[in-house]
């Protein structure tokens, strides 16, 4: 076996560039004219850094190898600098291959003298080809990594304190003869790893035209680390501005331990949940969250029992994976601030927590940002509530062509992304690669890091982003790559959408990821829409958008979606039940984080996304909403009344359909981001100022100036305002707090199959006389509830006033609990307003009667009750 001795290198005051040859040359560096190096000394650096030459050294250290402790004769060179990026990174060793004892064989321990700081000590063993990852074992640490086409493979060792300095540590090569089984490259060490972070170069061809990126100046992330650290605080550049300062990988150690205190799965039912969409940051970064941790998951932690008191028992975090909120980094002319990545769907690695969203940083080299979201979890757990998990399998943050080598693109970028014959990337994602999720390594990889995060991190559920790329055929796909066996007539394109795709299959039947949820976003940029047709072993659930559209256009009083309203309120059987799927696998929502809000969605017919700085050409254009009859916030009180009423009939919707219902952040208080429906750049508060907007091109009359003055002194796009929450205690939140608390409370809102005539009934104006015209605005029906007896829901959702006739149920009479037509508290009747018996006998000469007024654009809910007087 051979390992490299690192050997610490005398830096002198010339930098000099490493140019890399032609792809067809091995690459060898070429020291540029300027350098100070000696032709015999540009050789031996050359012998050194070339693994062709491994062979001639035994005979140089043969005679050291018998001595426990041995020195190698001093080698000064000048540093050779490496371009990361626009990075320079100094190397601070040389390689030298040495003969090294087999594991259980006493081993050299190579120590070097030289001025400065010294090296640590480190045995070096052969090491094993799995797990993948860097792993405790043997007592030492295991570094295992795929790599198909690499020619020749390097650990890099980088100390905590080297990283913002750009430095390597120590350098080990790794022997293709000895360290390498098959395509995987591993090593074993054994030493002190404390504060000691790695990476790993590559060398082999770099040949974009064949999708290959091998460059050995890079040092590139292993996509099994379980932590990835740069930069320490978000939103803070790196040194000399840098957006992409060097990443490095945690190594763990066995010291690490985490205390769940007893937690353990949850595991509710699917059909009992309310899922919460949320951004860690943004949920507490306000001022006015008071809490002590802002924008971290300890933040979160402190905001938790707010969820408990709303009613959700799940919470599904938007993109917590490694990322970098740079990558978008640039000037916006609009506001004059920096665009971000806020949202966070750019995925660097995937089994690292996102670090900058933990108050710890680097601090321990990551781990304490690990246990920062193991506590998030454990602590949600104790209140009852899951915790779901956006994760983006479709894409990674290193883009096409023109992006940056970060990690999947350097360790073997033509099987981690789906290309085209001549290397391009294909790009159904719309984000500039695709990740070659069908590919039997990365399968595997996908399916390795959810087990990690639901066995390690105790995560409940996956909402899966653009799943339907999951669905496409990998790169280079045939029957034998994927079933092991041709299939005559088996000839299909990359992307092709597969009726049983090999991921979805494995994900589906594995004993750990069957017992938590699977959500699908069921389509993808490409064009493929699988919204009642993705492939789902009856385990998948989907994010139904169709839902969404329907309900928006039912609602804001659009003729002809009566009766697809009412397969809505049904769980969508017409998408569900012929597959053999349930209600619960549709996730029924109005509102998400792209898209408008639900209180812009009541207040804008367009969009006006101008602060993105792309001249409003982001963004749905087709958002199915409706502003009530003037645009902006800027409105009559009629119109503002109208808007309200609007806001509680969705809200209601959401809650009494069948399915699982998901509020986004926000909705609840009705959380604004002044019509702009693609918020994912911004980090701020989103200032419209008057005097630099009206140096844009833009028309803009004194209405549009005074409106944009008002977004200059109350807009905040995508933080929670906690104080606005707080205003609207007495009115929004309240409804939505007991509508949820309704639901939850009624066994017939949540049922595990599609409801029968048996337990439902559809009527119109009258009783048992639905309306399944063009023109009907009007859907109603009575439910059979184990808990309530019975209930009746109606929606009105014309402009003109109706009063309805309810079924007549002898010796019971129906009272009124839910009005959205009614000012707070009066729009939910619950036990604890002192004026409720006054309110409710305002209506019994019509309720006497059986029946109810309803004005345009109301619903209602009334509960069937004993007759007392009967």
């Amino acid at each position: 076996m051979t390992f490299s001795v690192p050997i610490k290198q005398t830096h002198t005051a010339h930098h000099h560039q490493i140019v890399p040859l032609p792809a067809t040359h091995d690459h060898v560096p070429v020291i540029s004219s300027n350098s100070s190096l000696s032709p015999l000394k540009l050789q031996n650096m050359n012998l050194v850094h070339s693994p062709s030459h491994s062979l001639q050294l035994p005979k140089f250290i043969s005679h050291f190898q018998n001595t426990p402790k041995f020195y190698p004769p001093k080698r000064v060179t000048t540093s050779n600098l490496e371009t990361i990026g626009s990075n320079i990174f100094s190397n601070s060793t040389a390689l030298i291959p040495i003969k090294a004892a087999s594991e259980g064989v006493d081993t050299a321990v190579v120590v070097v003298e030289e001025e400065g700081p010294k090296l640590k000590k480190f045995q070096v063993f052969e090491g094993h080809p799995a797990p993948f990852g860097a792993t405790v074992r043997d007592g030492g640490v295991n570094f295992a990594i795929f790599s198909a086409n690499a020619v020749s493979a390097t650990l890099c060792l980088i100390s905590l304190s080297d990283l913002p300095e750009n430095r390597v540590t120590e350098q080990i090569f790794l022997d293709p003869l000895t360290n390498k089984t098959g395509d995987v490259w591993h090593v074993l060490l054994k030493g002190d790893f404390k504060d000691m972070l790695y990476g790993y170069k590559f060398d082999g061809n770099f040949s974009p035209e064949v999708g290959l990126y091998y460059d050995p100046s890079k040092i590139v992330s292993d996509p099994y680390a379980k932590s990835v650290i740069s930069r320490g605080e978000f939103g803070v550049l790196g040194h000399d501005d840098n957006r992409w300062p060097q990443m490095a990988c945690m190594i763990p150690t066995a010291e690490n331990k985490f205390d769940w205190e007893g937690d353990s799965p949850l595991k509710y039912l699917q059909r009992d949940l309310i899922i919460y969409e949320m951004h860690v940051r943004g949920f507490t970064q306000h001022e006015s969250s008071r809490t002590e941790f802002p924008g971290t998951y300890l933040g979160v932690v402190e905001k938790l029992d707010h969820l408990k008191d709303l009613g959700v028992n799940c919470i599904e975090l938007m993109p917590c994976h490694e990322f970098n909120e740079l990558e978008y980094y640039s000037y916006n002319s609009v506001l004059g601030d920096y665009k971000v990545n806020f949202w966070g769907y750019s995925t660097v690695n995937y089994f690292s927590p996102m670090t900058r969203y933990s108050t710890a940083g680097t601090r321990n080299c990551g781990q304490d940002a690990i246990n920062e979201f193991k506590l998030l979890v454990r602590e949600a757990h104790k209140r009852g509530i899951e915790v779901f998990m956006d994760v983006v399998f479709n894409h990674t943050a290193e883009g096409n062509e023109k992006g940056p080598i970060l990690s999947f693109r350097g360790v073997d970028n033509s099987i981690y992304y789906m290309l085209a014959p001549k290397g391009e990337f294909y790009n159904y994602s719309g984000c500039g690669n695709t990740f070659n999720c069908n590919h039997p390594i990365v399968r595997q990889f996908i399916l390795d890091c959810l087990r990690y995060w639901v066995t390690e991190m105790h995560v409940d559920g996956f909402r899966f982003d653009l799943a339907s790329i999951m669905t496409r055929s990998s790169s280079l796909w045939d029957a034998v790559n994927v079933f092991g066996s041709p299939i005559e007539g088996d000839l299909l394109t990359t992307g092709t959408p597969l009726s049983s795709p090999p991921l979805i299959d494995m994900m589906s039947n594995d004993p750990i990821l069957r017992d938590v949820k699977l959500i699908a976003e069921a389509w993808d940029a490409g064009g493929l829409y699988q919204v009642g047709m993705f492939p789902h072993w009856r385990i998948w659930s989907e994010w139904n958008g169709k839902y969404r559209d329907i309900v928006r256009q039912f609602i804001k009083g659009t003729d002809g979606f009566s009766g697809a309203f009412a397969e809505c309120l049904c769980g969508s059987p017409n998408l569900y039940q012929e597959g053999g799927r349930k209600p619960w696998n549709s996730i029924n929502f109005v509102c998400a984080h792209d898209g408008f809000t639900l209180a812009d969605l009541v207040t804008y017919n367009e969009k006006h996304n101008l602060a993105n700085g792309e001249d409003n050409n982001d963004g749905e254009n087709h958002n199915n909403s409706w502003n009530c009859g003037q645009e902006g916030e800027f409105a009559s009180i009629s119109v503002k009344k109208l808007r309200k009423r609007q806001m509680r009939n969705f809200f209601l919707c959401l809650m009494v359909s069948q399915g699982v219902p998901m509020i986004y952040m926000g909705d609840e208080y009705g959380h604004t981001k002044g019509g702009n429906n693609n918020t994912y750049c911004h980090d701020n508060y989103v200032t419209f100022f008057t005097q630099p907007l009206l140096r844009c091109s833009y028309p803009l009359s004194k209405l549009t100036v005074d409106y944009v003055h008002y977004l200059s002194t109350t807009m905040q796009i995508n933080y929670f305002r906690w104080d606005k929450k707080e205003e609207s205690s007495s009115d929004f939140f309240r409804f939505c707090r007991l509508v949820t608390k309704f639901r939850h409370e009624c066994e017939s809102l949540g049922l595990n199959d599609f409801p029968t005539a048996e337990r439902l009934q559809w009527h119109g104006h009258d009783p048992g006389t639905p309306d399944w015209s063009e023109t009907s605005r009007f859907v109603a029906f009575t439910l059979i509830d184990s808990v309530k007896g019975e209930i009746y829901i109606a929606f009105n959702a014309s402009h003109l006033a109706v009063t309805i006739t309810l079924p007549e149920r002898p010796g019971y009479r129906w009272e009124p609990l839910v009005d959205s037509g009614k000012p707070a508290p009066f729009d939910f009747l619950s036990s604890d307003i002192p004026e409720r018996d006054l309110a409710v006998k305002q209506y019994s000469h019509f309720l006497e009667a059986n029946l109810y007024p309803m004005l345009g654009y109301t619903s209602i809910i009334l509960v069937l009750s004993p007759n007392d007087h009967a």
